[in-house]
């Protein structure tokens, strides 16, 4: 309705354009809105204020011109001048009507737009650390990279989903070794533990695991194993210390039986990350591997691009990127003294072959502490000749964790943390999804335990299911009296639905296309959040106010047509969210 409602608009102007108005504005600066009071019609529009200084009027004048030039159209009731030039439209019943049919004709593919004009768009989120479990945190990533991916293809966009394995670095040595560690103590080995390695009580099971696999071929004498290393924390320091005893390992292990601790662990790590994502719903197109991309020679690539455009230059033994003329704050180093490529160089050549892959646009879901990883990115990528637009980011903020008044603390390498897994198990796979869309990314999210378990309306995806489920438990009472809902009379019969609960409901249930064209276009999952609570909300106040299965037939299959309306909308927003529908409670 509100597209058509701008070419209404484009009309008139069209009309008036080299007379009453200079020139013919551009499309998108004829926007309408809607309005937050009923008695201002149901949108508005401020293009005759937008307008009337170059058109030399007076904007309350422009605006009444406007609407004289307005074709007839059955969607609006009428349109009038308020205030200091605004139009207000106020839609017919037979727009609702229509509005109300196409909800039932298209179903599940209602809402669905060609915004996006199949752009090809390469969404990459989670791409957690394969170094233990997902926590809390990645689960908020998750949920937000999956809906939004949701929301982006209903609108029209080409998506694929990718996550980046970060198989490659010292981190994974840290792994490696304390899996080593917690191997030895397995065969009776007294050895302590690193105080920089990886505590969680994960660990144990890849040692076991190595333990089935390796029996103890790999076990080496602990004093072997602690001779000449440092100190460790506290005495010592624990960084210095977790590296020495990585070398010693890969010493005493040599670089096969370094590797197979090493792999095993990864394995173990990534299948559990896979099979955790995929039972919270979120699977993807394409899993990346640092390590084979780096050995693809792809950054190599890269590099003799950049080289080749003259954007490199040799400085203290190092090759470094002139990241300041791309308005990065300073030149990055891609190749160290010792020859070993950075992990800037390895990211910048990522991103150059996502757009060698063929996709437009790149979305990177990213925690909130990479906050500089875009602009020296997207410094790379203009440098080899590719937009700087192209180029996305959204930094999710941090999850706190509360249970009633309590804050549970987290921390990865301190083995303080819940997993994703724990909660999805506490509270179940559509509370978690809910619950971590319902703030904008940007801000910090409290997740209250105790409220995502309970089954009351205060609890958002509660209440929005029970809406979906009371319609259902309508149906079940037509059915128990012997009686059918005629849909075709139904349809036919909108223009009896004009108390003011039936309105309210109209307007929400017929909003739902503009919401997801919105919450697409701004990246923003939480406004569906917002609008199936509100969408809920006029339902249940409707439900309670009203008596659906009525004996008058028209207004009995009206009143049905509409919360079945309302039932599909609510099926259709939660299916993006990644929530179920139920058909009770």
């Amino acid at each position: 309705m509100k597209q058509e409602l701008e070419q209404l608009l484009l009309a008139a102007l069209g009309k008036l354009a080299g007379g009453v108005v200079p020139d013919m504005p551009a499309a998108a600066a004829v926007t309408l809105e809607r309005t937050r009071d009923a008695q201002h019609g149901d949108f508005a529009t401020n293009v005759a204020l937008r307008l009337a200084k170059s058109a030399r009027r007076n904007p309350r004048e422009l605006a009444a011109a406007i609407v004289a030039a307005l074709p007839p159209s059955e969607l609006v009731a009428r349109a009038e001048v308020a205030g200091a030039g605004f139009i207000n439209f106020h839609l017919s019943p037979a727009a609702y009507a229509r509005e109300l049919a196409a909800i039932h004709a298209r179903g599940a593919a209602y809402g669905t737009s060609g915004l996006g004009a199949g752009e090809r768009v390469l969404l990459e989120f989670v791409s957690a650390n394969p170094t233990g479990p997902l926590h809390v945190g990645h689960g908020r990533q998750a949920a937000f990279g999956a809906t939004l991916a949701n929301i982006l293809a209903a609108c029209g966009y080409a998506v694929e989903r990718e996550y980046y394995i970060n198989d490659a670095g010292r981190q994974m040595d840290i792994l490696a070794v304390s899996t080593w560690v917690r191997y030895l103590e397995s065969l009776g080995e007294q050895l302590p533990f690193p105080q920089n390695g990886y505590r969680g009580d994960y660990v144990r099971p890849l040692a076991e695991q190595l333990r089935a696999a390796a029996g103890s071929a790999l076990q080496r004498p602990a004093a072997q194993v602690r001779a000449g290393l440092p100190a460790d924390a506290p005495a010592g320091d624990k960084e210095a210390y977790i590296d020495a005893l990585i070398a010693r390992a890969r010493e005493l292990l040599g670089t096969d039986g370094f590797r197979t601790v090493l792999e095993l662990s990864l394995d173990a790590m990534l299948g559990d990350i896979r099979e955790d994502l995929a039972e919270f719903g979120v699977n993807f197109e394409h899993w990346t591997s640092e390590r084979a991309f780096a050995e693809s020679g792809a950054i190599d690539h890269a590099l003799a691009v950049l080289e080749s455009a003259g954007r490199l230059f040799r400085q203290d033994g190092a090759l470094w990127f002139r990241a300041t003329e791309f308005g990065d704050e300073k030149d990055r180093v891609v190749v160290r003294e010792n020859g070993q490529k950075t992990y800037f160089a390895s990211d910048i050549a990522y991103h150059l072959a996502k757009r060698e892959r063929g996709f437009a646009r790149l979305i990177d879901v990213l925690g909130a502490d990479h906050h500089g990883y875009v602009a020296r990115v997207r410094a790379g990528l203009m440098a080899m000749g590719q937009p700087g637009e192209c180029l996305e980011a959204t930094l999710i903020q941090f999850v706190n964790l509360f249970r009633g008044a309590e804050k549970i603390p987290m921390g990865k390498r301190e083995a303080q943390f819940v997993t994703l897994r724990q909660l999805r198990t506490e509270v179940g796979n559509d509370a978690c999804r809910f619950f971590y869309l319902m703030r904008s990314h940007d801000q910090p999210l409290d997740f209250d335990l105790e409220l995502a378990k309970s089954r009351s309306n205060e609890n958002p995806v509660y209440y929005i299911q029970y809406a979906h489920a009371r319609v259902a438990s309508v149906q079940k009472q037509l059915g128990a009296r012997g009686l059918a809902f005629d849909r075709a009379a139904g349809l036919a019969a909108c223009a009896r639905l004009d108390g003011p609960h039936e309105q309210a409901l109209l307007n929400s249930v017929s909003r739902y296309a503009e919401v997801l064209e919105q919450a697409a276009v701004n990246r923003a999952p939480h406004a569906l959040v917002h609008y199936l609570r509100e969408l809920a909300n006029f339902f249940h106040t409707y439900y309670n106010a009203e008596t659906f299965i009525v004996d008058d037939a028209a207004l009995r299959s009206a009143r049905l047509a509409l919360v079945l309306g309302v039932q599909q909308v609510l099926r259709n927003g939660l299916a993006l969210l990644g929530v179920s529908a139920p058909e009770s409670m």
